[in-house]
């Protein structure tokens, strides 16, 4: 047996290999650019303040608002090893002379509400944001976290939705192979997607039918009636339908609109404690142990 006597240890900074975590999900992320495959509207990206950008959290106003707001409320929460991207709705309210902005097309010609609405232009243009996200800029889906509020929510809820179906069951079901019957194998359904959604007071615009539900956890907030904001039972169950886990929260104020103060904010920040990720111990790089005879 070879002794360890006369042996001297050396310390190596390793290559890194395609698919380690540090080169697919680096820790400081490339920023966001503009353009019409990548983010085709405004926006606003503020990086980690600790300088690790292990969490995205993207923000999306409601009706008849802009990114501006929510940008420097991102930026105020200073949540740890998490970046903010404040996007803004790409069209604006007819007839406004005032930076209000939708996400789809919500009155008709007279003016009046649409009650119907379509949310088709607000995911096609999220899938052009998170595609650009994922590749360019490094993030992986599980480290992603929305947050809407309004129109903005309903939105969030309905592309989580949309994606967990349309990028991930979807093509996880093509992807078996077929019997001799023509039949496919159960598929088994991916076990993450997006790190969380939190609504403040949007519901599903739809009812979802799927039996096999987004493992992505979902805060549902909303005000008491006889606020516009509430939630009804239909819209909970909705939320039930499409999500695996779902969190309710009623505030007790039925006037106002966003989160206001500590006791609001607690719910959300406890949610987001829960399920932001946490980097630690890479900061130099990975490091192998090599012997060497003196």
């Amino acid at each position: 047996m070879a002794s360890s006597v006369g042996k001297e240890l050396h310390v190596r900074e390793t290559a890194q290999e395609v698919g380690d975590p540090t080169t697919s999900n680096p820790r400081v992320k490339p920023s966001p650019k503009s353009g019409n495959q990548k983010i085709p509207v405004p926006f606003s990206y503020i990086p980690s303040d600790d300088g690790t950008d292990e969490n995205l959290l993207i923000l999306i106003h409601g009706l008849g608002d802009t990114h501006v707001p929510f940008a420097k409320m991102g930026k105020q929460l200073k949540l740890p090893q998490t970046a903010v991207l404040a996007l803004r709705a790409p069209e604006q309210i007819p007839f406004l002379y005032e930076e209000a902005y939708q996400w789809y097309t919500s009155f008709d010609p007279l003016g009046e509400l649409i009650t119907s609405s379509n949310p088709t232009p607000a995911i096609q243009l999220l899938d052009k944001v998170v595609t650009h996200l994922t590749t360019e800029c490094k993030w992986p889906l599980n480290r992603i976290h929305w947050f809407g509020f309004a129109q903005g929510g309903s939105v969030v809820a309905e592309f989580g939705l949309w994606w967990w179906k349309e990028k991930q069951l979807l093509p996880a079901r093509k992807a078996l192979p077929s019997t001799a019957a023509g039949n496919t194998t159960t598929a088994e359904a991916p076990t993450t997607s997006f790190g969380s959604i939190t609504t403040i007071s949007g519901p599903l615009l739809s009812f979802p039918s799927s039996s096999t539900h987004s493992p992505t956890p979902v805060l549902a907030i909303s005000r008491p009636r006889p606020s516009e904001l509430a939630f009804s039972a239909n819209d909970i169950s909705a939320f039930k339908r499409g999500f695996r886990v779902v969190k309710e929260v009623k505030y007790e104020n039925p006037s106002g609109g966003m989160p206001v103060g500590k006791a609001e904010w607690e719910p959300v920040m406890r949610f987001w404690s829960e399920r932001l990720e946490k980097r630690v111990g890479d900061e130099a790089g990975l490091y192998e142990v090599l012997s060497g005879s003196l």
